[in-house]
């Protein structure tokens, strides 16, 4: 294990920002990730792992630990399921098409999300109507201020939209090494009604799809909406789709008629922030290098020499703008390091 210094990250995040850490090291076991914790002299320690989920604002005057911990392991199995562990580093979409290819269904809905294992849980990363939660059964963290591996089960992790203890309470207080995954066997229970898979697959002609055809859906549907990262700096959905209570929502549809949502509960509804984003104009505005997509209001990009601070001021616009319109407050899916 090398401690380098003065290292690029701009090939570690999928934005593609510029930006400098003062000392880096690439971890590829356990063990090392606890060794390294026990160095002194480093400012401070930022852990980087797929790089998908945030915006790098700054250079960074710390130790960056990048997560590099590789491995896939059945730990049991049934007539109907399977329990994988999965190591931190293992890149999330090749995880899901491996899972596929072994006929383990679940989380076909989730292919081609960018980014590593290990940081799935923090976002409790969701599309097309399956969130990480519905297949997650437990999760291993190294504890930064005593070192040691501690288990968290599903209820400890506290899931909610695009969230969890990880973004909360134990922010900054653990580094997760392993995910566990209960899967399932055939015959596998699909969810196809989210969005336009039902279409997409009817557009095939497949009535009667298996994992693997849900997965080409949801990549086909995704690779027309989404940009590719390693073509356009991007780090997905950038905003969370805004909760509104069912007062506000009355008001809101009153004035908005034609607005799409989803009811999420008796008393609170889901707007599109990418629908809210688009009719205040921002859908394919560019500003110097930094965007939004021309397909996807959602996501903003990274033309080529936008800086974190670029796309920040534009995110800070469009979140100054729904609210001014809509009343509505968006915020960052994004972690925003400075």
């Amino acid at each position: 294990m090398k401690i380098q210094q003065n290292i690029s990250l701009k090939t570690y995040n999928t934005f593609g920002i510029e930006a400098i850490a003062s000392h880096f090291a690439e971890i590829t076991t356990i063990k090392d990730l606890q060794e390294i914790l026990e160095k002194e002299g480093y400012p401070n320690i930022f852990v980087l792992s797929g790089g998908s989920n945030i915006l790098i604002t700054n250079n960074l005057n710390a130790l960056v630990v990048y997560i590099n911990i590789k491995g896939i392991t059945i730990l049991s199995e049934d007539e109907n399921s399977v329990v994988l562990k999965v190591m931190a580093g293992e890149n999330w979409h090749e995880f899901v098409m491996w899972s596929i290819s072994h006929d383990y269904g679940g989380l076909e809905n989730l292919s081609l999300i960018p980014g590593n294992v290990g940081t799935s849980p923090i976002q409790n990363i969701g599309a097309y109507g399956v969130e990480l939660k519905d297949y997650f059964d437990s999760c291993e963290a190294i504890e930064i201020a005593t070192r040691q591996l501690v288990k968290f089960s599903k209820s400890e992790c506290q899931f909610g939209y695009r969230d969890s203890i990880f973004k909360n309470d134990g922010k900054g207080k653990y580094i997760i090494t392993s995910v566990n995954f209960k899967l399932t066997k055939s015959p596998h229970k699909l969810n196809t009604s989210y969005g336009a898979i039902e279409s997409e697959l009817r557009e095939k002609g497949i009535g009667n799809p298996t994992i693997k055809d849900v997965s080409n859906a949801v990549m086909a549907i995704r690779r027309r909406k989404l940009p590719d990262p390693d073509e356009l700096g991007n780090s997905g959905s950038f905003f969370k789709n805004p909760v509104i209570t069912e007062t506000k929502f009355l008001t809101f549809i009153k004035d908005n008629p034609e607005a799409p949502f989803y009811r999420i509960s008796k008393t609170s509804y889901k707007i599109p922030a990418g629908w809210l984003i688009e009719e205040c104009g921002f859908k394919a505005k560019r500003f110097g290098d930094a965007g939004v997509h021309k397909n996807q209001a959602l996501v903003l990009v990274n033309y080529g020499t936008a800086s974190g601070q670029d796309i920040l001021q534009l995110s800070n616009k469009i979140r100054e703008a729904v609210l001014k319109r809509f009343g509505i407050k968006i915020t960052p899916e994004v972690n925003i390091v400075s």
